[in-house]
């Protein structure tokens, strides 16, 4: 796993096996495009496009490993969690909140922030604490306490993208769809703060002094990370609101400098030392809100369309990259027991994140607004773990003890490959299963969907299946939401976007 491709041989070989090497990868990204498409237009389900891209992967990496394929050329497909988390992560993460429905997603933080840091640190709690008691009753390999946690941890980033395509295929539940997006996105940096925490955690010796820093620390990352990525937007509203760009001799400007910003905040953000998902996730938010209204016409369509093409890009070369990856790699597959107990176990701790979790929400929530039971059990099964979860893994290589940190890779490997496999061949079959599919063009959105004003606030009309304190808390949160609603509109927008009152009531009747 060299970070350059083998200096062995003259300078014109490296050449050549560097244009071997990309002309297979781009080969590989056409091969994995075009047979996307045509599962799509088929509407073949059980092989998804991540799938096939991961499959597109292995395959070939598996026919240069028996090949006599020169070392050079092979350099050229190993996959750097430096690469993945500076080059391929960025623009995946931004167009998902560039991409996100606003109000669907806000309607539903609470619940979004209580699945993704509660039910995200709930899972890797369980998953460390089987993973550890299997290894004290010899069901496995045992690892120390505070490993077990990294890897319970790094094999809680789920990476639903397979869901999600076939989310939209078939039609869901907007609720559900923003449930599961909003919750990967967040999973991530959450999954990601609490590696690193734990494997400060295991270079220092733990005490309860500690375990209180570790919880400031955690914190801190995550206030530090969502304040500069909003921070980054809001200068950028500014810039393109009085720089005057959206002239037609300057839509060049306009558009490169839109482009930079995310990369801006990301890279900031993970220069002071904090979180670039975190980051970059809310510049998108606040850029998308803002921002993308100052632009002119014809560089807002740019801007769309680039940001749709690199992150379909970075996506599929991501999976691709694993699959060649994962077959090129070395093994440690003596310890079947570890990556059997390790899936089973997994299993066990999603749905304590999911079935707990569901359960505080409905408590605070109004009935029509409860989170139903088919509901709860798609998002347990959308669950899949994907490239985050293989890069931490990765670089839990080069972290812990040679050996311990080789059997966490193996293990992530095999639950990556028959997570994206499985359980994303079968997630059409599971919709259907489950009468989730076509939710969203049915009645039932009518429950919590207005045409003018996106979800309805909840009801407070008074029953006698409430408490006082639940409906007080309700009120609460209602009033809350309104009064920030209120300064969005009053304040926020008027001051950071270019728009007039008449534009703003048009694009509301619109929304």
């Amino acid at each position: 796993m060299g970070i350059s491709p083998a200096e062995s041989g003259s300078p014109e070989k490296e050449q050549q096996a560097a244009g071997v090497g990309i002309l297979l990868q781009i080969m590989m990204l056409v091969l994995s495009f075009v047979l996307g498409h045509v599962l799509r237009r088929h509407k073949f389900y059980y092989l998804p496009e991540a799938s096939a891209s991961l499959l597109i992967g292995l395959i070939v990496g598996g026919l240069a490993n028996i090949s006599n394929t020169e070392t050079s050329i092979r350099a050229w497909f190993n996959f750097h969690e430096e690469f993945f988390f500076l080059f391929l992560l960025p623009p995946i993460i931004f167009q998902s909140g560039f991409s996100l429905s606003a109000k669907p997603f806000f309607s539903n933080f609470g619940a979004i922030v209580i699945f993704a840091i509660l039910g995200t640190f709930i899972a890797s709690v369980v998953t460390g604490v089987l993973v550890y008691l299997g290894g004290r009753m010899y069901l496995m390999y045992g690892l120390p306490f505070v490993e077990c946690l990294m890897f319970g941890a790094l094999i809680s980033a789920t990476d639903p993208v397979t869901v999600l395509s076939i989310f939209q295929e078939l039609g869901t539940d907007t609720n559900l769809y923003a449930l599961v997006f909003g919750e990967s996105v967040l999973n991530d940096a959450m999954a990601i703060s609490l590696y690193r925490t734990m494997s400060i955690v295991r270079k220092h010796a733990s005490s309860a002094q500690n375990f209180f820093m570790v919880i400031f620390r955690f914190l801190e990352t995550f206030v530090g990370s969502m304040s500069a990525g909003v921070g980054v937007g809001f200068v950028s509203a500014l810039l393109f609101k009085y720089a005057g760009l959206d002239v037609d001799n300057l839509q060049n400007l306009e558009c490169c400098l839109f482009v930079l910003f995310p990369y801006f905040s990301y890279m900031l953000a993970e220069g002071l030392g904090l979180s670039g998902i975190v980051s970059i996730l809310f510049t998108a938010i606040v850029m998308k809100h803002y921002s993308y209204s100052n632009l002119s016409e014809n560089s807002q369509q740019f801007v769309s369309d680039f940001f749709h093409l690199i992150s379909s890009l970075a996506e599929t070369f991501t999976f691709i990259y694993m699959g060649f990856d994962i077959a090129m790699e070395k093994h440690s597959w003596s310890h079947l027991g570890f990556i059997f107990f390790s899936i089973l176990f997994i299993v066990v701790a999603r749905a304590a994140n999911v079935f707990s979790c569901a359960y505080l929400v409905n408590l605070v929530r109004p009935v029509h607004r409860q989170i139903p039971l088919k509901h709860q059990k798609a998002l347990w099964y959308s669950g899949l773990r994907g490239a985050m979860a293989f890069a931490l893994a990765l670089q839990s290589v080069h972290d812990l003890p040679e050996g311990r940190g080789q059997i966490i890779f193996t293990a992530t490997t095999a639950i990556v490959v028959l997570s994206v496999l499985l359980i994303g061949g079968s997630t059409g079959t599971m919709l259907e299963a489950l009468h989730v599919v076509g939710d969203s063009h049915d009645g039932h959105l009518g429950e919590s969907f207005d045409v003018n004003n996106g979800y309805v606030a909840p009801s407070f009309k008074k029953d006698g299946t409430s408490g006082n304190g639940i409906k007080m808390k309700l009120k609460e949160f209602h009033k809350r939401t309104s009064s920030f609603t209120a300064l969005d509109r009053n304040y926020l927008t008027p001051f950071f976007t270019s728009q007039n009152e008449d534009d703003e009531e048009e694009e509301d009747e619109r929304i």
